[in-house]
């Protein structure tokens, strides 16, 4: 008989890329998305078509996790475990609607342990951020740092999140992993992230905006390195709660993710300079010791690959 598995948010970048790999896998996978017109739902039902393919193996519900009524009336089946991506995304928007991203992402994930106690699935999977270690300046940033001190909305829902997580495992016997994700990019990359939307403005020579200094840097690790991770923690069943990085424990430059895009698409960039965003950071870089320990995580993909692959993606399918 086939595993199942429950994707919030799979109609999204990143839970796209997950979608398609558990069906080739042959996993009956369920998505559940609201299809949130944050950027152009066309992308979404885009990615939605990917995994249509697949057929009966494939069921998608569009519904919004802050329902608790509507998940626990639409969402019966029995899952092998619960991926939930779903959320508020974005530490900018974050700050100007605290509230709702507040709301949307720590009731949402409630919501969504609560369904996992109901149903009785054992295995939780949680996407965090890397935004949660907030002004910490103790490079690369490790699990076991607890100077976690988060300056955004969207960082502290998802570390409030996480504590949500713990609290289950140790009452109701989820086990749940929460993974910290760093700045993840490729292939239906949302537009509004840095790298997809400096590629377009570049390609259409139209000015980047680029906020604060140079000396601004991100730990950017590559779709499938990610998905490969997140495969391995649905199968991790060692302990019954971890918080774990995945990273690619390399910390680029804005300047040096500039003059990548510039070398790959063969373009010369032109820069906008704006005031730093409340909220952002300034570095991110991932200590990923536990990642490799604990889920035999090994990123491959260089930078310069990655942005080579985007590229491949990026003028095929989006028509640039």
């Amino acid at each position: 008989m086939n595993r199942t598995i429950l994707i919030t948010g799979g109609a999204g970048f990143i839970g796209s890329h997950l979608a398609e790999r558990m069906l080739n896998e042959g996993w009956q996978v369920t998505v559940v998305d609201n299809l949130d017109p944050f950027y152009d739902i066309s992308i979404k039902h885009q990615n939605l078509n990917l995994c249509r393919q697949y057929g009966d193996s494939f069921r998608f519900v569009q519904l919004d996790i802050t329902d608790y009524a509507a998940l626990a009336s639409e969402l019966t089946d029995t899952y092998d475990a619960i991926v939930h991506l779903a959320a508020k995304t974005g530490v900018r928007p974050s700050v100007t609607n605290p509230r709702v991203y507040s709301f949307v992402n720590t009731q949402g994930t409630q919501n969504m342990l609560e369904l996992a106690r109901e149903l009785g699935v054992k295995q939780f999977i949680y996407t965090s951020s890397s935004s949660v270690y907030g002004l910490n300046t103790n490079l690369p940033w490790s699990e076991d740092d607890q100077s976690l001190r988060p300056v955004s909305p969207y960082a502290c829902s998802k570390l409030a999140s996480e504590l949500l997580g713990h609290s289950y495992s140790q009452l109701y016997g989820i086990r749940f992993v929460g993974l910290r994700f760093f700045t993840v990019y490729g292939p239906r990359q949302r537009p509004d992230l840095a790298i997809h939307k400096f590629a377009a403005k570049m390609i259409s020579g139209t000015p980047i905006p680029v906020f604060g200094d140079f000396n601004s840097g991100r730990d950017y690790t590559y779709i499938e390195d990610i998905i490969n991770g997140v495969r391995k923690a649905i199968d991790y069943d060692k302990t019954p709660f971890e918080v774990i990085n995945l990273g690619n424990n390399k910390n680029i430059s804005m300047t040096e993710m500039i003059q990548t895009l510039e070398d790959v698409f063969e373009v010369k960039a032109q820069i906008n300079r704006l005031p730093a965003h409340a909220g952002d950071l300034l570095l991110t870089c991932a200590n990923i010791e536990k990642a490799q320990r604990l889920l035999d995580y090994q990123p491959k993909v260089s930078f310069q690959e990655g942005i080579e692959l985007f590229k491949n993606w990026l003028m095929v399918e989006s028509k640039l």
